[in-house]
């Protein structure tokens, strides 16, 4: 910018912009909405413009203004938006948890969406669990998921015998070559009621047996 007077001049920045987007100026490194000009001076200012997801691919006019108490320089700018890449990976209903037995298989229901304005080629899903637990997906690629459309992915949930009973963490992440997300999914782990009563049977023939060996060798 320049100022072709002979005198100081103080300008105010201003832009007209589409709702939703943000503009910030930097002169020197520094933030700025008003400048300071001494008389024939020339000034960078580093312009930054920040549009929302939501911006439809579309050329958009940015007029610019710098205002001063006699004068008003104008620069109409052009941003060109392309579109965005956004995934998101939740479940239908929300929720991040759920029950298993152990030794058993848990299906599981995951919801992988188009958040962006473009299309996502070749959408993968992969799973980091506990140890020895597996998880197969179905479908485990989505070819292509078009913007604001959704899929759902069934996840079959493998946890081994023997797995101690308490909380256990599943992270499960979706990826395409220009996007990625994650979620962190709360597994709580129970023992099977048959395993229950074995365990309390085990107990009891155990008390029976050291209730005999103290009648028999007790008396001697």
């Amino acid at each position: 910018m320049t100022n072709g007077s002979s005198q100081t001049v103080t300008y105010n920045l201003n832009a007209q912009l589409p709702e939703g987007w943000q503009i910030s100026y930097r002169v020197e490194g520094s933030q700025v909405t008003s400048l300071q000009m001494q008389a024939n001076k020339v000034q960078e200012i580093n312009i930054e413009i920040n549009c929302p997801l939501t911006a439809k691919p579309n050329t958009y006019k940015i007029p610019l203004k710098a205002i001063s108490p006699t004068d008003t320089l104008h620069l109409d700018l052009e941003a060109v938006v392309k579109g965005s890449y956004a995934l998101q990976l939740t479940t239908p209903s929300g929720r991040l948890s759920d029950e298993v037995v152990s030794g058993s298989n848990k299906e599981i229901l995951l919801q992988v969406k188009n958040t962006g304005t473009l299309p996502l080629n070749a959408v993968e899903l992969s799973a980091q669990l506990p140890s020895k637990w597996e998880a197969t997906f179905s479908p485990s690629t989505i070819q292509q998921l078009e913007p604001g459309k959704s899929t759902d992915v069934k996840v079959d949930l493998r946890v081994p015998d023997k797995t101690i009973a308490g909380d256990y963490a599943a992270k499960f992440d979706v990826k395409s070559p220009n996007s990625t997300a994650d979620i962190s999914f709360r597994m709580i782990v129970k023992t099977s009621l048959l395993s229950g009563w074995v365990g309390m049977l085990i107990i009891l023939l155990a008390i029976g047996l050291i209730y005999y060996l103290i009648r028999k060798y007790g008396r001697r």
